[in-house]
């Protein structure tokens, strides 16, 4: 029995998403975009099985609709939803980094006998668009549905057993637990890793080579605030409620490190580092979080020309694709001059073996 799944919206998280879906056979994929040449390049592509006419044709012949646009987008489209011609029984999700403000715009839908199952796959890449979509973004990252209330559980499989194929994992949350998790772990570090590069950038003033220093540890630390800031302008304001309330607890654990700075007292200082390398080195490698990942690895190479071939060849040797490569020059706080970016952490695991072979080099995962 074919399944009909309509996608709104086809950038990197839409196109990925028609890609994984349509490894199950029985799934026919019908997109949308406001750009044709997106929807012809999805097509193209195999992303999608047919190009929709029009916004509401994508809805009509639907078992399932995905919406993959930004979050205020997705609220407009939720509220007009119960105007379109749609199918009975139809399942509506979504793929918004915030549930809050789309499970209030879903609420009416429940009144018209719309079933709302609210999702956010927990993947990305540095790039965007549907020319950077891909079949595996998913794989091995959470996958968190939050179904509205009194949603059924058969509902609730149903849209269970149409994500089998992305390979994620499947988490069902409500929407206040999603939104409190993902502010602890993505949406607050973001706000503190765009304050510190905001407090590099004011003192760069007085220190002009402080700007330089910060190309080593620094630099992976405040990765994230390169992020697309329109995104992260529509998450803040849309998760401003959970951000408070972080930014309290954020607030208080800096007085108490105050107090500890103020005290100098070697015992809890040293306490206080140890605590927290203990915690984070328990922290999982193997799986994606809420954070995008990249999939890093940190190679001591001995300086000598030609090196860095060297290990490119290597892992071309085994056919291990890289994504990114750099040198780095401040070494505090790094593990390796070298760092290489995979797709997954699979390419990874391998690279580290196929270097781990050759005595010369040294690498880690962090």
């Amino acid at each position: 029995m074919t399944i009909h799944v309509s996608i709104i919206g086809l950038g990197l998280i839409g196109g990925s998403l028609g890609l994984a879906l349509k490894r199950d056979r029985n799934v026919h994929v019908t997109g949308f975009d406001n750009s044709y040449g997106t929807m012809q390049e999805a097509y193209r592509r195999g992303i999608i099985d047919t190009i929709a006419a029009s916004l509401h044709k994508a809805g009509e012949e639907a078992d399932i609709i995905i919406f993959a646009t930004p979050v205020n987008t997705t609220v407009r489209l939720l509220k007009e939803l119960p105007n379109w011609k749609l199918k009975e029984n139809v399942i509506i999700s979504d793929t918004g980094s915030t549930k809050a403000p789309i499970m209030e715009a879903a609420a009416h839908l429940r009144r018209k006998g719309i079933t709302f199952i609210g999702g956010h796959p927990m993947a990305g890449s540095h790039k965007s668009g549907v020319s950077a979509a891909k079949e595996h973004l998913f794989e091995n990252a959470y996958y968190i549905l939050s179904p509205a209330p009194q949603v059924n559980k058969e509902q609730i499989q149903r849209m269970q057993n149409l994500l089998i194929p992305t390979k994620g994992k499947i988490v069902v949350l409500n929407a206040e637990e999603h939104d409190r998790m993902t502010a602890i772990v993505s949406h607050f570090p973001h706000l503190i890793a765009s304050s510190l590069v905001g407090l590099l950038s004011e003192q760069e003033v007085h220190n002009p080579f402080v700007k330089e220093l910060a190309a080593g540890g620094f630099r992976d630390l405040t990765r994230i605030a390169s992020a697309d800031p329109i995104m992260w302008r529509d998450i803040t304001t849309q998760n401003k409620e959970e951000l408070l309330k972080q930014l309290d607890y954020w607030t208080d654990g800096m007085e108490r490190i105050r107090q500890m700075l103020e005290e100098n007292n070697p015992e809890k200082i040293q306490t206080f580092f140890q605590d927290a390398k203990v915690f984070r080195d328990e922290l999982p490698i193997t799986s994606k979080g809420a954070l995008f990942t990249t999939y890093d690895l940190h190679v001591d190479v001995p300086d000598h020309p030609g090196v860095i071939s060297e290990v490119t060849k290597i892992l071309a040797d085994e056919r291990i694709s890289i994504t990114n490569l750099r040198i780095v020059e401040t070494r505090t706080d790094v593990f390796g001059i070298l760092v290489i970016s995979f797709q997954t952490t699979k390419d990874r695991e391998k690279a580290q073996l196929a270097l781990s072979e050759e005595t010369e080099y040294s690498s880690h995962i962090v």
